[in-house]
């Protein structure tokens, strides 16, 4: 049987009440967990966004994942053997890296493996990002996917966003006939591109989404036999 390391006393750091109730409260959420799942699996989350958290969440209704700062999860799970709250555990701590989150579930192994290998979201692109296109706004009216589709499948896009164009995202557009309209073709971006904020914004104004987004699994702990395996699995 896994040793169990419940009554060790652990001390968080300490800041501003509401600031350390929340550790304590994803501290104690860890620790319940680890007593209730069989498996833990370390994912990486940097750039998730919240869409793709609750669609994991739905998809996983008899498991849990849980967030929060990486030093809080590290020190629920333990950071050395004579911390650790299971035999083993701090085995996994060491995979802990960027932003992570902690999946406990009783699902096979298999089963939770295949599901993240095939979990693949587009997403539109963040500042700092490489355009993943060049992209050209077409001169007359403008559409609501910009020229990306042809315009008998497209639809004007509303004048009321007409200031957004022009002030926020710098569209030298006019409304004519009550229609957006520019006077000549706009060159967003040419593909490879680093896209500065502005960039960006008109992107997903226009509905461009070709970023890929995947979940990274970087290993497990089995409860049952109290060890931590490595995931060799490309999930790219």
């Amino acid at each position: 049987m896994p040793r169990s390391k419940r009554s060790k006393l652990v001390t968080l750091s300490q800041t501003d009440k509401k600031g350390r109730e929340n550790k304590e409260r994803i501290f104690d959420e860890v620790r319940t967990a680890l007593d209730t799942y069989k498996y833990v699996w370390i994912l990486y989350l940097d750039d998730v966004r919240t869409p793709v958290l609750q669609e994991i969440r739905t998809a996983w209704t008899g498991s849990k994942l849980i967030l929060g700062k990486r030093k809080v999860l590290e020190k629920a799970l333990g950071t050395t053997r004579e911390d650790e709250y299971k035999e083993n555990l701090h085995k996994l701590t060491k995979e802990c890296n960027g932003v992570t989150g902690l999946f406990f579930t009783n699902e096979d192994i298999d089963t939770f493996q295949n599901y993240f290998k095939s979990y693949t979201r587009m997403d539109c692109s963040r500042p700092n990002s490489k355009a993943p296109l060049t992209f050209v706004i077409p001169e007359g009216i403008v559409y609501s996917r910009g020229g990306q589709i042809p315009v008998e499948d497209d639809v004007p896009m509303v004048h009321s966003l007409e200031p957004t164009l022009r002030n926020k995202l710098e569209i030298p557009t006019k409304i004519k006939a009550g229609k957006i309209t520019i006077e000549s073709p706009y060159l967003v971006c040419n593909e490879g591109d680093k896209l500065d904020v502005r960039q960006a914004l008109i992107l997903k104004q226009f509905g461009v989404a070709a970023a890929k987004f995947k979940v990274r699994v970087a290993a497990y702990y089995d409860n049952e036999e109290s060890k931590m395996e490595k995931v060799n699995i490309n999930f790219d």
